[in-house]
């Protein structure tokens, strides 16, 4: 393998796990395929790009693609990749579960309501103001109004404070 391949291999790996994490799974799958295909199969790169490839190939439904694939990293010589393959195969495997009804939130579906486009499009569109809006001043209070008088609230606070922290030092000797 040329290091023109490895760099070429990288660089699709790279592209293909940022489709997969941007939920574009199919892309993701393609450009995993083929940076898998420009790598040695026994190399610890090549497992890594396979394991995210199986992971790619369940997002975008094709389970028994995925399945196969852990089937045949399992014998895998690393054996990180052949451990993370028999995590992944094992879920893959795992009976769905169904999710009772009323855990679910029905979407009600506005595509048949009539005139529903021009709503939708003067609800999304911004509003224009004639005029510049003015930041609203702060409020200015008058001290002379405000009572200020001591009424021994953080004295007495600090008072039990220091008596919980005594209490708790006394009773932990």
């Amino acid at each position: 393998m040329t290091s023109e391949s490895l760099e070429l291999a990288r660089a699709r790996y790279k592209t293909g796990k940022a489709a997969f994490e941007n939920g574009k799974y199919r892309e993701a799958v393609e450009n995993l395929e083929k940076s898998s295909a420009l790598l040695a199969r026994n190399s610890r790169f090549a497992g890594e790009v396979e394991i995210w490839l199986a992971t790619a190939y369940e997002a975008a439904g094709r389970t028994e693609d995925a399945i196969a694939l852990c089937e045949r990293l399992k014998r895998h010589p690393y054996p990180e990749t052949s451990k993370e393959a028999k995590r992944l195969q094992y879920i893959l495997q795992a009976p769905k579960l169904k999710r009772p009804e009323e855990w679910m939130t029905k979407i009600p579906d506005f595509t048949d309501v009539p005139d529903n486009d021009s709503k939708i499009r003067l609800s999304v569109a911004p509003k224009k103001s004639s005029g510049q809006r003015k930041k609203p001043e702060p409020e200015l209070v008058d001290l002379t109004q405000v009572n200020t008088k001591d009424n021994r609230f953080i004295t007495i606070a600090l008072v039990a404070i220091a008596l919980t922290v005594f209490s708790l030092v006394w009773f932990s000797i």
